[in-house]
């Protein structure tokens, strides 16, 4: 499974490259915002630490401007993938991206209908959102389940699952049993899924068992 980086933060992409955890990277508006640099900057930077995609993500909602930003982030490095959400104009420039050759990647999903027009447009990438879901009371995971389902039924289908919104371990744990492409996590995330109680008080018991015998 895939671990894409959920910041734009240099330091927190560096710290899971460490850790063999930086397939990829997805930033947004409020990310690149949060990290206080430009954002141009900020892309190319994270282009160059990683080798697989960097979704970066355009502010326009018509096609037009979704084309000509698109367009823009797209030459930036070639790991740029145009992080796009998921609505009428969203879909006409992803098909439209894939005829040029540009790699896009559709968020903001929230349901398997939105899911399968995302591959059926072309793109390469989609990001449904679990956390959001779990949030209104709507098990986000069951949506991961069934979209992996249904993309199973078409060998056609090359998009990727890539999961959004994720808030603890235990959500990439279900995405990797539900057969889903990657996750998209926060370091914080990261950290959780290396943390254990048991973990913590075995190796205080290894250290205090250790200097009895010095």
């Amino acid at each position: 499974m895939k671990f894409f980086v959920d910041s734009a933060v240099v330091d927190d992409i560096k710290q899971a490259k460490a850790l063999g955890l930086a397939d990829g990277v997805t930033t947004n508006p409020t990310l690149i915002r949060k990290s206080g640099r430009d954002f141009r900057e900020a892309i190319t930077e994270i282009s160059g630490l990683v080798q697989g995609p960097v979704l970066a993500e355009p502010v326009s909602e018509t096609v037009e401007g979704i084309l000509k930003e698109g367009r823009e982030l797209a030459g930036w490095a070639p790991n740029v993938y145009v992080k796009i959400p998921l609505t009428r104009a969203g879909l006409e420039a992803v098909q439209i991206f894939r005829k040029e050759g540009i790699r896009s990647a559709l968020t903001l999903i929230f349901n398997a209908a939105q899911a399968l027009l995302a591959a059926k447009a072309g793109a390469s990438i989609i990001c449904p959102f679990v956390g959001r879901l779990d949030d209104i009371a709507s098990p986000g995971m069951a949506l991961i389940r069934e979209i992996v389902d249904l993309y199973s039924n078409y060998p056609d289908i090359e998009t990727e699952v890539i999961v959004a919104s994720v808030r603890n371990a235990n959500h990439v744990v279900e995405a990797a049993a539900c057969g889903a492409d990657g996750v998209t996590i926060p370091s914080k995330v990261i950290e959780q899924m290396m943390k254990h109680p048991l973990t913590d008080s075995g190796i205080r018991q290894f250290l205090a068992d250790w200097n009895k015998v010095q």
